[in-house]
């Protein structure tokens, strides 16, 4: 068997070059709109997680965004914890719930389907992270055709 001669990797190496950006730093033109939709099961995969981070960016870039909650995406913003709400039962735990009251923080907006919410998922609207508003069912399309109308940035997001 052939001997490997290279050093093994240590912590604080770097595998890529993460300095490098390949494209322009796209910043919002005044007045600009940006809605991201979910639809998807919390916990079921990182797409959640990943949608607020991006969600976060975009407001940060100066889009006034949105972010809609609708079919199973409202257990994302359901609020958790265990053994009491809050409390972070293992790490990463609490992840999704923090960085909706970050993005909210910063000025985001976060809407929820007040149907998914009940009659789906057997919720009210005091199990809602604070800050949260619940819709009706037939803003759902409304509020991303005001999007469309206003020219707005949509990222839509399907998972089942």
């Amino acid at each position: 068997m052939p001997t490997v001669e290279k050093a093994a990797h240590q912590k604080g190496d770097f595998f890529v070059d993460y300095e490098e950006k390949v494209f322009e730093d796209v910043k919002a033109e005044p007045g600009e709109k940006a809605l991201v939709t979910f639809h998807t099961v919390a916990f079921e995969g990182s797409i959640g997680l990943v949608n607020m981070l991006q969600a976060t960016r975009l407001q940060r870039k100066g889009f006034d965004t949105s972010v809609l909650l609708y079919g199973p995406g409202v257990t994302l913003g359901v609020q958790r914890g265990f053994p009491t709400l809050g409390d972070e039962a293992f790490p990463g735990h609490m992840a999704v719930n923090n960085q909706i009251t970050k993005f909210m923080g910063e000025g985001g907006k976060v809407y929820a389907c007040r149907f998914a919410l009940q009659a789906l998922y057997g919720h009210g609207e005091p199990s809602l992270i604070e800050g949260i508003r619940p819709i009706n069912p037939l803003d759902v399309l409304d509020l991303v055709l005001l999007h469309r109308r206003d020219g707005a940035f949509i990222l839509d997001t399907w998972t089942t």
